[in-house]
């Protein structure tokens, strides 16, 4: 009877694209979604499931191997313990992302009243969906600028059993007849500077949509400006603003909201040490 060990073995050795370490979590990774065998299970060598049809090894091997990112090979990833679908036409959720969402829930764990949130730039719905999955009296809606985006949030909503509202808008031209006000604007928007894009891998580069990654030199805090202009009509006089940041940026991101009357302005650091989020108030 077939086993896990060897296969993880064999998987990892031909995993040549990357180093060794990020070869092995990708063949964990791979074991957990085609077998449901967890690291516990490859490393005991627990038998594979005699009822699951092997996938096509080679062409799995050949698309890693051209720095696909294994997120897209098998199709999800996991965020705040969730299992999302993913494509080449959202960005890949990251574990930065997941404490700025857990900063939220935080924040609104004890609000008993219901709670109006957006989420500018949603993606794939990894943040709209889940503040709804986990704040139970949140109102939550989602935008993007891209249909394709909007109809992978919807796909994983559904799949997730999540509330979540989603619609085409830009946070560069939201209508002046919009009226609503939330409690939460939250957005992990474009940050990366053209001219960092030298610097970047080709798994991001090749693979990510430029559309949700890119902001021109010459005026990096775009969206951040927009963002901040959009709370100063919207946010609640007791809400919050949160932001995914460039960690170049911190204390000039910062600057925008304080130039737009808040008053209360938090810059916080990933494990890296890095500046990666704000959080700001009235």
């Amino acid at each position: 009877m077939a086993t896990a060990k060897p296969l993880y073995e064999r998987l990892s050795k031909n995993i040549t694209a990357y180093p060794p370490e990020e070869a092995r979590e990708m063949a964990f990774m791979m074991l957990d979604h085609y077998f449901g065998l967890r690291k516990t299970d490859v490393l005991t060598d627990k038998p594979l499931p005699p009822n699951r049809t092997e996938p096509d090894w080679f062409k799995i091997l050949e698309r890693l191997n051209r720095q696909e990112p294994i997120q897209h090979v098998i199709g999800t990833t996991i965020f705040c313990g969730l299992e999302f679908d993913v494509s080449p036409a959202v960005l890949i959720p990251r574990p930065e992302t997941e404490d700025l969402v857990r900063l939220i829930m935080h924040d609104f764990a004890d609000r008993t009243d219901t709670v109006p949130i957006v989420d500018i730039g949603t993606g794939s719905g990894c943040i709209a969906i889940t503040l709804a999955r986990f704040l139970p009296q949140s109102v939550v809606t989602g935008w993007d600028v891209s249909e394709e985006a909007l109809t992978l949030a919807r796909r994983n909503a559904r799949q997730l059993n999540a509330d979540v509202t989603f619609a085409i808008q830009d946070i560069l031209n939201v209508p002046t007849d919009l009226v609503s006000k939330f409690d939460c604007v939250v957005s992990n928007p474009p940050y990366v500077t053209r001219s960092e894009a030298a610097g970047m891998d080709r798994n991001v580069l090749d693979y990510e949509p430029g559309l949700a990654l890119f902001v021109e030199d010459n005026d990096p805090l775009v969206f951040y400006k927009a963002v901040a202009d959009f709370c100063v009509r919207h946010l609640t006089k007791d809400g919050a603003c949160y932001v995914e940041i460039n960690e170049r940026f911190g204390e000039a991101t910062r600057q925008v909201f304080a130039d737009r009357g808040f008053g209360n302005i938090q810059v916080y650091k990933d494990i890296h040490g890095k500046d990666r989020s704000i959080r700001a108030t009235f």
